[in-house]
């Protein structure tokens, strides 16, 4: 058969899209790893569109494959996903070398493109291909029906549609049956999963289902959206053990001049008293958030009140970016970026020193306690795991020293995707250390 081999760039949702479309191909083509730098038949490329690094690294990958298709290292070029999504015809007219385009929302004319047919039946099977870790990414929906005025994705990804239960519980058992003892919900919004298709909010009703999944111990959340957040969630964390009391809610900024120009469709208060409720109602949750720096509206007042913000909340996993315009959206066409790029850095760097205080004091306050952790790895002696409150490829890790003797021989590769109880040792802002019960 063909070779074929696949580079997937930009977040995990795009990852997923690779899954499923190479389970459609796998029959047709000898898959190989995006590793290997052996020549290929052909080679596809799914892109990112989201902000400006994101699309420049897409496209020096591209470029990087057109001199490798010169070469004679590649057969057929093909590029797919948010980038093309966004630009096809300004894409084929600047790369003329890429045999073929198709966007985010593409996937089945590109397996027809490959000489396959779709079979919906295979929708929710998944081909793993860039290693069988114990935790996989499962998106419920597509699409997004907010109007966030920084962010490109409703007109690159569409309207928001949410995958049937049944359909995510197949999935599920089928990753299973792969060894996957983790899950992670992403979509663009995943609070807004079942308004679609059942006229509600659903997403504690599809908690409970995954959580009937055999094989399944740990169910965790990314990307909630603040407005209209449905609190049964909050109780289906609270009460059920396979939900990891863990939260992913990217709150973008907590100034009310600055909420309102990115139409987050909440306010400071609003804001305040759901990470209060979520802090009350489920003890111990960790919380992940996003702010963004220098959006307009943003002067040094507004900046100084989401500064005072992080340090009152005490994120335990904070991440932040700088604003910058994305053609085509409200605050690119509408709204003036007086923000220096320098003012815009130093701010940035300001909230993450200040975040890395309070990851270290949170850190170093686990110090002495004991926790249930999944093994990811094993490498270079040591076993990388992580416990219900790290989420996979964002958090920091919990290492554990392969000891022999302490482990009763039991070969250490054997032990990924098993659960252990660890007690932890030391910490430093990002990783913790630990040792075996």
């Amino acid at each position: 058969m063909k070779t074929l081999k696949v580079i997937t760039l930009g977040c995990s949702k795009n990852t997923v899209d690779t899954e499923h479309l190479l389970f459609q191909l796998r029959d047709a083509y000898t898959i190989v790893a995006e590793q290997d730098d052996g020549p290929v038949d052909v080679l596809l490329i799914n892109t990112c569109g989201f902000i400006g690094d994101a699309k420049e690294q897409s496209i020096q990958v591209i470029f990087d494959a057109v001199r490798l298709r010169r070469s004679g290292a590649v057969g057929r070029l093909i590029v797919f996903g948010c980038l093309s999504q966004r630009y096809p015809h300004e894409l084929a007219e600047l790369i003329p070398e890429v045999d073929a385009w198709f966007g985010a929302r593409d996937l089945d004319p590109l397996i027809c493109e490959l000489g396959c047919t779709p079979k919906p039946e295979n929708g929710h099977r998944r081909y793993r291909y860039d290693g069988h870790h114990p935790y996989a990414f499962l998106k419920i929906s597509e699409g997004c029906d907010r109007r966030c005025s920084y962010c490109a994705i409703p007109f690159i990804r569409g309207a928001h549609r949410s995958v049937p239960v049944e359909t995510l519980v197949k999935e599920a058992e089928s990753l299973a049956a792969d060894g996957v003892r983790e899950l992670v919900l992403i979509a663009q919004d995943t609070t807004f999963y079942g308004l679609d298709l059942y006229k509600k909010r659903a997403l504690a009703e599809l908690l409970r289902a995954l959580s009937a999944v055999e094989g399944i111990e740990w169910i965790r959340i990314h990307y909630s959206y603040p407005a209209d957040f449905p609190e049964d969630v909050l109780d289906e964390m609270a009460s059920n053990p396979k939900v990891c009391r863990y939260m992913d809610i990217p709150l973008q900024h907590i100034s009310d001049n600055v909420l309102n120009a990115m139409h987050r469709g909440v306010d400071g208060a609003w804001t305040r008293e759901l990470i209060r409720k979520m802090r009350e109602r489920v003890k111990g949750v960790v919380l992940r958030t996003t702010m963004i720096v220098g959006h307009p509206g943003e002067g040094v007042k507004e900046f100084r009140e989401l500064l005072s913000f992080v340090k009152e909340a005490r994120f335990e996993r904070l991440g932040a970016f700088a604003y910058s315009e994305e053609e085509g959206t409200f605050a690119a066409e509408k709204l003036e970026d007086k923000t220096t790029p320098k003012t815009k850095k130093n701010r940035l760097d300001s909230l993450m020193d200040l975040q890395r205080g309070i990851s270290l004091a949170y850190n170093q306050s686990r110090i002495g306690s004991e926790v249930k952790v999944l093994v990811d790895d094993f490498a270079d002696g040591v076993l990388v795991c992580r416990s219900e409150f790290e989420s996979p490829e964002v958090d920091g890790e919990i290492l554990v020293r392969y000891d022999s003797a302490a482990f009763d021989n039991v070969e250490p590769y054997s032990l990924v995707g098993e659960f252990i109880t660890v007690r932890i040792t030391a910490a430093d802002e990002y990783d913790l250390t630990a040792e075996l019960v």
